[in-house]
């Protein structure tokens, strides 16, 4: 009989991390994981020791990516998105008071 595991590492509460699929017992979501391992280039050593994980946990987050990667993939272009117009339409506090600073 198989079991499967990846279940009671990774968990949804739609009360925590808007929803998100994320690592069970944490705030951590998938996608904070594939950012750090895909587009930051952190080994899962690296991300377990920073973040107080295990290995299973941070590779469970790795295969739910890749068997949802779709919706993952979204998640964080939809990220991205929201970031850059952050940035855009308000200024930043370090910026200002730089401003403010030259008079």
């Amino acid at each position: 009989m198989a079991v499967q595991t990846i279940d009671r590492h990774i968990e949804r509460s739609p009360d925590i991390a808007g929803g998100k699929p994320r690592i069970a017992g944490h705030r951590i979501t998938v996608q904070d994981i594939v950012i750090w391992y895909q587009h930051m280039g952190k080994s899962v050593d690296e991300i377990c020791a920073e973040y107080d994980l295990g290995p299973a946990e941070v590779h469970a987050a790795l295969a739910f990516y890749f068997d949802n990667r779709e919706e993952i993939d979204r998640a964080i272009n939809e990220s991205d998105a929201f970031i850059k117009t952050l940035r855009k339409t308000t200024p930043s506090a370090l910026e200002k008071r730089l401003k403010d600073m030259r008079g």
